[in-house]
This record gives C-alpha cells, sequence and structure tokens, in this order.
C-alpha cells in the first residue's frame, strides 16, 4: 500500500482499532505496575531497569528491588551490590544499579524526595533519556508527553505516518503531527502491539488488523 500523506492517514481510526485489539495482549510491565496507584519513583526506577531488558526480567527486578526499598529514601542507603544482586540479570545491571542510587540519591538531596515532573529536569539524571522521562511524565504524573521508544518508532515508520530515522526525531515529529489525545497511549498500544503482531522481523501482517492502513515500508519478509 503507498504510503499516506500525514493529513490523509487515519490515525484516529488507527487508534481507535488498537485500544480494542490489545485488549486481548498483555499490556507493558510497567504500565501495569502502576495502573493501582501512581507512583512517578516507581515508574522512574522500573523504566531505568526495564531499558534493553524483556518485560518478565524487569517486573521481577522491579519487585525484588521495591521489596527492600521502594522510596528514594531507602534506596540511598542499600550499596551497589545489593542492588545489582536485586535487579539482575536486567541488561548492564551494574550500571543500572549505580545510576538507581544516584538518582535517588538526587531525588533526596535536591528535590525533597521527589521526581520532578518536568521533562528538562528529569534529563539531567544519570541514565535517564527522552524514552523514560516522557513515560515518568505521561504513567507518574499524567501529564502530557509521547513516549518513544523502538517499538513506536519502527511501527509508526511502518505506517507510512512518520518517515524518521531515529526515536528521537519520531517524538519531535509525533509532537508536530499527533492529535494530543493519542499523546499518552500511543506508547502503551505500541508496545503491546510491536511485541505480539507487529514484530522487528517477519511481523504477522496476516493477523494484524491495520493490514490495509499500513504501508508496510521496509517489510521485507512477513506472515
Amino acid at each position: 500500500m503507498p504510503c499516506c500523506k500525514v493529513a490523509e492517514f487515519p490515525i484516529n481510526d488507527v487508534m481507535r482499532i488498537l485500544a480494542e485489539e490489545v485488549q486481548a495482549y498483555e499490556e507493558p510491565i510497567v504500565t501495569r505496575q502502576v495502573r493501582e496507584k501512581r507512583d512517578p519513583y516507581k515508574v522512574l526506577i522500573s523504566t531505568v531497569i526495564s531499558l534493553r531488558t524483556k518485560d518478565d526480567v524487569t517486573r521481577a527486578a522491579s519487585e525484588r528491588l521495591y521489596a527492600l526499598a521502594d522510596n528514594p529514601q531507602d534506596m540511598c542507603r542499600l550499596d551497589i551490590e545489593t542492588v545489582e544482586k536485586a535487579i539482575y540479570p536486567a541488561g548492564f545491571y551494574h550500571n543500572k544499579a549505580a545510576n538507581i542510587i544516584e538518582i535517588s540519591r538526587r531525588l533526596v538531596e535536591e528535590f525533597n524526595g521527589r521526581v520532578p515532573d518536568d521533562l528538562d529536569t528529569l534529563l539531567t539524571f544519570n541514565g535517564v533519556g527522552r524514552k523514560t522521562a516522557n513515560l515518568v511524565l505521561t504513567l507518574g504524573f499524567a501529564k502530557p508527553g509521547i513516549c518513544v521508544d523502538t517499538h513506536v518508532h519502527r511501527i509508526t515508520n511502518r505506517w507510512g505516518y512518520v518517515t524518521t530515522k531515529s526515536p528521537d526525531e519520531t517524538e519531535m515529529r509525533l509532537r508536530e503531527i499527533l492529535p494530543p489525545q493519542h499523546w499518552i497511549p500511543i506508547n502503551d498500544y505500541l508496545v503491546t502491539w510491536g511485541q505480539n503482531v507487529c514484530k522487528p522481523v517477519s511481523p504477522w501482517c496476516s493477523r494484524c488488523a491495520l493490514s490495509k492502513i499500513c504501508a508496510a515500508a521496509g517489510v521485507e519478509k512477513s506472515r
């Protein structure tokens, strides 16, 4: 299918379809962990753990860590070896443990133990990139933000909705064209969709409810 112009792309229909379709799958771990009680600190720390780490590993690692400390004050009292052991085998667990302790220390010393709710300040923390910062804003504070990870970047380009080369570039483009009501849910929907249907290699186009809308840009082989 040829790529649609942005003005012609049925993004509202796409998001409506996804809202229904993703109910058949398990939602992203960070979203599920904060669904009942919004906690910006746990969103921040779980997202740091989740980078380049599978969901089931992130879930178990977060639970082990929060059993030891679930707030920045208590986290500061842990040594790096204890944090490493709790979050292992998360990817880059040594660096992540150091970042978690440093983030917690700064929160206590500079922010009275509270996670800041603005993007620029969050980006000054070790190990916090735009994806993590936006997720803290959207899930932790219900503030506007567009969290773009590899799934959002890949799928929106695959649709033909954007033509970008990096997640950061995708975020900036989506800020220009994506209707505000879709900013927060797009990450949840596309992470779930990307993990189960629109996979990086050989996506399940035959079972995709968006196959007639999607340009399938860059897809060389599908199922």
